[in-house]
């Protein structure tokens, strides 16, 4: 009968809420458009509805109602990507993660488990949190005479497995939110694509034979304002969440690399 010998697993917390914080980009974004976008100064004659754009600002203005949420992405992919910046830096721990997996596998090698139960302690992290579950498995496993080698094996590689997938909502918080930012940037600034160009055929024909030519080229303006910014916040999204996920990823194989070293070296020393 197999017997389970790994420690309780502990909630992980941390991280920004992602509903509260991005509504609260949102107002941001929302208060930016209007009151520094939007700012009298920034259109002739003060006339921020008629009035021509005098600077870069005013012309993002002009995108229309949509921008705001455009540059929610922005500030959304900014924030999110800094707070798993931080995460990730905490889940490698102190130190250097490549000299902490080369250090455990020099105590392993000795089957100095005690002391590298102690360098996980110090390291913490992530990468740390792992391996301590798997050597505090591995020294219980040692004296337990109830299992055979094979199983013995088989309740370590578990071991390590829960370990992992409990570390692993705490690296990957939020990245959801970067990568459907990636693909919805560009629907949304289509949206606001489309809304600017019926501005801009509305003006057309509004006109009859003589079109406005002031009303048409505020309507292709502003779709493709919103083109460009679409654009940009999803392209900003795709590389940031390329980013990440190759220090996840890098993470993710140090442990799978030391994971795979514990194990070895349990078959050789017992």
């Amino acid at each position: 009968m197999e017997k389970n010998v790994t420690v309780p697993a502990k909630t992980k917390k941390g991280g920004l809420n992602p509903v509260i914080t991005m509504i609260i980009l949102i107002a941001i974004a929302m208060g930016i458009f209007r009151f520094v976008f939007g700012a009298e100064g920034n259109f002739e004659g003060g006339d921020v509805e008629k009035g021509n754009p005098l600077n870069f600002l005013g012309i993002i203005h002009k995108g229309g109602v949509i921008i705001p949420f455009l540059m929610s992405f922005f500030f959304m992919v900014i924030v999110f990507s800094i707070d798993r910046v931080i995460a990730l830096n905490k889940a490698k721990g102190t130190g250097s993660a490549e000299k902490f997996v080369n250090d455990i596998r020099a105590l392993l090698n000795k089957n100095e488990i005690n002391k590298a139960i102690e360098l996980c302690d110090k390291q913490k992290g992530a990468v740390g949190n792992v391996v301590k579950e798997g050597l505090t498995t591995y020294k219980a496993l040692e004296n337990d005479t109830t299992l055979n080698k094979e199983q013995k094996l088989a309740q370590l590689g578990k071991t390590l497995e829960e370990a992992t997938t409990l570390e692993m909502p705490t690296l990957e918080k939020n990245m959801t939110i970067i990568s459907t930012i990636a693909s919805v940037g560009t629907l949304i600034a289509l949206m606001g694509t489309v809304i600017g160009m019926i501005k801009a055929f509305f003006a057309l024909g509004e006109g009859g034979g003589s079109p406005d030519a002031a009303q048409l080229s505020v309507g292709i303006a502003e779709a493709l304002i919103n083109t460009g910014m679409g654009i940009g916040a999803s392209a900003f999204a795709i590389i940031m969440y390329a980013f990440l996920t190759s220090k996840i990823d890098d993470l993710t194989f140090k442990i799978d690399e030391v994971g795979m070293s514990i194990q070895q070296s349990f078959s050789a020393h017992n």
